[in-house]
């Protein structure tokens, strides 16, 4: 039966451009929303900003810009990354609109009508410098169990200690280092510990095929906790100054963007369906019928379907379905939960070389559609972190796409334009039993399709390439190369090509929801129409199909392509030209000209530790390098250094060294370095390792 789904993402925050996370998210419902209206199905994709709250507001201010200046200039940036990965969004959005403060104000006054709003004071922490109330990020101060300094208002970074700002020794506002004062507000709460919401989301949480396994466990677990752990309710009021939505009957308060958020996928759908694009889109995809937004929302056939990621569960199986439900919404059909994107099994982080920009992908000319396949590639239904690894990348790609699937065309296509005259073959299900699966059953289509629609995109790839081996076997066992040397093979010849190029197309189709771009030139390239490009094809080409001359789909990817995108800052790399690599410590280089004098503050920059040497090891495949793990006091680093011509590693165990805490990591092909030890040398031989003075211990820092 057709399908009619309506499909979101998690908005991202509107305080700097989209992230590798943001992405990958993007690209998981992107290949599911593809694959769905392959089939037929309606469906309604649309994303917005997230607009709203302080960080905003303060950012904005920093820079010098009104809030809405400030967002919109993040927005004006946004097709670059969704149209560059081919991300295909019906609308964008904002949370600041009128659609938003509409629904945002409905939504409030149903909960409220229903006896599910409160209000209370709370005693805060205030800025009496900045005068505002500071939420937890922005407060600082001794940590109460083991009086660490400098630690946020929520948990300790060195003793992992959870406590209240307000436990903090000597707090202070990290936005004017004024020390803050507690002063009382009234604030709205939304009930949600009510037994009515609880029973409600008790229901929808067990509804079968509802969540994930791990997502709906970990619901339940909130939902049943007791003493601290019982189920909370919701702040959803701010002070001023704020950015955000008028709560209408409290002037003065203004919505917390978490209340508002969410129901910026309402506003975005319904600035979609009351907008121009609307009825064009409705015509090209042949849809039944146009909907208003209360005719979508109000039929309970209609579809509502989220993804996010993990970190944002308690808010869209909690907060999200319950007040939708008690103000007299559509509740979600499905919660779609991912997990992050680590990089060669590291914690994304830009500052440690273990972060991808986007936009620099794209720059850099690599192909989007290899991020795609591989992100696709490791995605499955479960929640769990996806890892990109730069040779794993780089072998999956170029073995897979290139040499599995791209390479059926590239063998085969040359022989039609140039000794058919460009015309293929009604070819024979008997030159090909793939060819007879394909027509007469749904042995390949169905298992596939169902991976697809489970979003277990993993082993639906698994599965194309087990067909996609099939294929180049069937070629391999041909050998249309050595048929094209012999005159009285020619019509054997045709057959095999024409076959390759008929299942060429059907892996195209099968591929299709993750290649759009490559599937719309293979589209060209065939000469098909769009409706043969729909998924479960069963015909195959006339007699005398034309096709065009074929060209490149794809090119390998070079591995120099991977270095330029881990090169964190193209500044960093122009500087790097003129200075050591983190790979090599200083005594390795030629004696500078003599530098250009630098202020006391410049100096200051550099973060000189003492550190301890754990160990040191040799690098197999390197002539200079060794390995060093240090001890910094705070935690372990690992640096490459050349220094392996002067030193035996197991003399260097236990000594202390020097050296470069906050130099920019740099990923190489033994690791990622992070950091630099400091030698001296002078204009001969031999290499000296800086040592501090007795007494010194690790983490002290050199001035």
């Amino acid at each position: 039966m057709p399908r009619r789904i309506f499909v979101t993402t998690a908005l991202p925050y509107a305080n700097g451009p989209f992230h590798i996370g943001h992405i990958m998210e993007y690209i998981q419902a992107d290949i599911w929303v593809r694959f769905q209206r392959m089939q037929g199905h309606e469906v309604h994709f649309v994303g917005a900003d997230d607009a709203h709250g302080a960080p905003i507001m303060l950012a904005a201010e920093k820079a010098g810009q009104a809030p809405e200046a400030f967002v919109a200039a993040i927005a004006a940036g946004r097709a670059r990354y969704l149209e560059g990965f081919n991300i295909a969004f019906d609308n964008w959005h904002s949370t600041h609109s009128p659609e938003n403060t509409w629904f945002s104000q409905d939504i409030y006054r149903k909960l409220k009508a229903a006896g599910l709003v409160y209000t209370k004071a709370i005693e805060q922490f205030y800025d009496p410098v900045k005068n505002m109330f500071l939420a937890d990020r922005y407060i600082k101060g001794e940590c109460p169990k083991c009086g660490a300094r400098d630690q946020y208002g929520d948990a300790c970074e060195n003793c992992s200690s959870v406590y209240s700002p307000t436990e903090l020794n000597n707090p202070y506002s990290t936005l004017s280092g004024a020390a803050p004062v507690l002063k009382r507000s009234e604030h709205h709460f939304f009930k949600l510990s009510d037994p009515q919401c609880v029973e409600f989301l008790r229901r929808w949480v067990n509804e079968p095929g509802r969540l994930q396994p791990q997502v709906a466990n970990k619901a339940r677990e909130w939902l049943e906790g007791e003493g601290e752990s019982a189920l909370g309710d919701w702040d959803i009021s701010r002070d001023p100054p704020y950015f955000g939505i008028p709560i209408p009957d409290a002037p003065g308060k203004f919505f917390y963007v978490w209340l508002d958020a969410p129901i910026g996928y309402l506003a975005s759908f319904r600035n979609y369906l009351e907008g121009n694009r609307y009825p064009q889109v409705v015509k090209e995809r042949g849809y039944e019928r146009r909907w208003t937004f209360e005719e979508f929302m109000a039929d309970p056939d209609n579809e509502q379907v989220h993804f996010i990621g993990k970190d944002i569960i308690y808010f869209h199986t909690l907060f999200w379905p319950a007040t939708l439900k008690f103000a007299d919404y559509k509740v979600p059909n499905n919660v779609f939960v991912h997990g992050f994107i680590t990089v060669s099994g590291e914690k994304m982080s830009k500052s440690r070389g273990t972060g991808i920009d986007p936009l620099r992908y794209l720059e850099i000319g690599m192909n989007p559609e290899w991020l795609r396949y591989y992100i696709a590639a490791k995605l499955n239904a479960n929640v769990e972190d996806v890892d990109f690894n730069p040779d794993d990348f780089i072998a999956r790609v170029n073995s897979d796409l290139i040499g599995k699937y791209v390479n059926i065309a590239s063998r085969c296509a040359g022989f039609i334009s140039e000794r058919f005259n460009g015309t293929m073959s009604a070819a024979h299900a008997a030159a090909m039993p793939l060819i007879r699966r394909m027509q007469s059953s749904d042995d390949c289509w169905s298992p596939i399709g169902r991976h697809y629609n489970d979003r277990e995109y993993g082993k639906a790839i698994r599965e194309i390439g087990g067909f996609l081996d099939e294929i180049n076997q069937y070629v391999d066992e041909q050998k249309p190369w050595q048929l094209a040397k012999v005159e009285v093979d020619s019509w054997k010849l045709h057959q095999v090509c024409s076959s390759a190029l008929a299942m060429f197309w059907y892996a195209t189709v099968l591929l299709r929801p993750i290649l759009p771009a490559t599937a719309e030139r293979v589209r060209h390239f065939l000469n098909l129409t769009d409706d043969q490009m729909k998924w479960g094809q069963h015909s195959f080409f006339p007699g005398n199909h034309a096709i065009q001359p074929y060209s490149h789909l794809m090119t390998r990817v070079d591995p120099k392509q991977l270095d330029a995108l881990f090169d964190i800052d193209k500044e960093q790399a122009k500087a790097a030209a003129s200075t050591p690599h983190p790979a090599t410590p200083a005594a390795e280089t030629q004696r500078p000209a003599a530098p250009a004098t630098i202020s006391i503050d410049e100096f200051a920059k550099l973060d000189l530790r003492v550190a301890k040497i754990l160990k040191a090891e040799l690098v197999d495949g390197a002539d200079k390098l060794l390995k060093i793990t240090l001890d910094l006091g705070s935690g372990t680093r690992t640096v490459f250094a050349g220094i392996k011509s002067a030193y035996d590693p197991a003399g260097l165990e236990g000594r202390l060294t020097v050296v470069v805490a906050n130099l920019a990591p740099r990923r190489m092909k033994f690791g990622l370095s992070e950091g630099m030890v400091l030698a001296a040398s002078g204009e001969g031989s031999g290499i000296y390792l800086l040592s501090p003075d007795a007494g010194a211990v690790p983490g002290m820092r050199v001035k």
